[in-house]
């Protein structure tokens, strides 16, 4: 997580939770108020905060102090120093835990599966993760083909739910996020129909594949995307995309259940 010392300077800024994802997230975790959630690579504490102000204890878990240190204090929400492949929480600790876009930052995804699973009471672990390979390869891509490039890098979704399964024993359902016109939660490919966000360095500061791409490609990607928002050629070529309110870019919800055993009784 030492990219998050230098490029998360300014985090909050950018990475303002959705309330729509904070409420697909409380729903598809089904939990009273009350329970404890430990979410994992915490960053700032945006879904942390927003998660606390719903009533839910809340177990931060994060590496960068970078990150650590712009998160407000709130009465519901503990801060943990650490990593997923070893979380500083005991045995059974939560009810629950959630990662929201973080997956691809963990360096052995085996042992940070076992590690949700091993803190786990009875409740649900959420990830919210993407697989490019399930996108339409939008606009973005043709100024910034090493974005398209690095995602392929990681598992392909079913190897991804194979691993988890394998690793914890739970069953896996996958839920589609559509990404609205008007996120708040300035990840990746969340201004896909508002180009002129990619000009600003704060934005882009924000997106780690952006912030780990060799500057000078970076730069002229924006250069190109400026000048044809400029000129009127990005309209001509994309502009038909300003007419959707939503696209499916490839992110999904996984919401991993302890699987149900079932016992036989024979005569």
């Amino acid at each position: 997580m030492a990219i998050y010392d230098s490029i998360g300077k300014q985090y909050t800024k950018t990475r303002i939770p959705d309330p729509r994802i904070v409420k697909t997230i409380i729903n598809l975790l089904n939990l009273p108020q009350g329970s404890i959630i430990a979410d994992i690579g915490a960053g700032t504490g945006g879904y942390t905060q927003a998660l606390a102000n719903q009533g839910f204890s809340v177990y931060a878990v994060e590496p960068s102090s970078v990150m650590r240190t712009q998160a407000p204090e709130h009465p519901q929400v503990k801060w943990f120093t650490g990593y997923a492949e070893a979380l500083p929480l005991p045995d059974k600790s939560v009810d629950a835990v959630i990662s929201i876009l973080t997956i691809h930052h963990f360096s052995n995804l085996e042992k940070s599966f076992q590690e949700m699973h091993r803190i786990v009471k009875s409740g649900v672990i959420l990830l919210l993760t993407f697989d490019i390979r399930l996108a339409q390869k939008i606009w973005l891509y043709d100024y910034f083909p090493l974005l398209w490039e690095d995602a392929l890098r990681f598992l392909p979704l079913n190897e991804l739910t194979s691993l988890i399964q394998a690793n914890t024993q739970r069953s896996v359902e996958i839920f589609p996020l559509m990404l609205p016109y008007d996120l708040s939660d300035l990840f990746a490919a969340a201004a896909w129909r508002r180009p002129k966000l990619y000009l600003q360095p704060e934005v882009r500061a924000g997106i780690s594949s952006f912030a780990l791409a060799n500057p000078n490609v970076i730069e002229s990607g924006v250069k190109s995307l400026g000048a044809d928002l400029s000129s009127g050629q990005w309209d001509a070529k994309y502009g038909e995309i300003r007419s959707l309110t939503e696209v499916d870019l490839g992110y999904r919800f996984l919401l991993c259940n302890k699987r149900k055993l079932y016992l036989t009784i024979s005569n």
